[in-house]
């Protein structure tokens, strides 16, 4: 069993500690500009948050790569529900003949 758990640590990526800051703050400047109150939005800055606090620590890349997943998965479904509202934007658009 013990095999296992390396072969799957074996499986990650390196990152890159210092790329994974410049996304952060990409990342953060972007949501200043979203408004609170929605379930993913706010999620999503709990994670960038968790995140900067793992980088400021020099913690070990495992818990970096387990929150990198996690923000990928939260991003995934903003995107998600971003391309849904622009159908209906293009949608409502069409019906004004915009």
């Amino acid at each position: 069993m013990n095999e296992n758990a390396d072969t799957s640590q074996a499986k990650r990526p390196d990152i890159d500690l210092a790329e994974v800051e410049r996304l952060i703050a990409s990342i953060e400047a972007d949501l200043t500009k979203v408004r609170s109150g929605s379930e993913g939005v706010d999620a999503l800055r709990s994670e960038v948050d968790s995140l900067k606090q793992l980088l400021d620590s020099d913690s070990h890349p495992d818990p970096v790569h387990d929150r990198l997943r996690s923000m990928h998965l939260l991003l995934d479904d903003l995107v998600d529900d971003a391309i849904q509202g622009a159908r209906y934007v293009a949608d409502i658009g069409r019906m004004l003949g915009m």
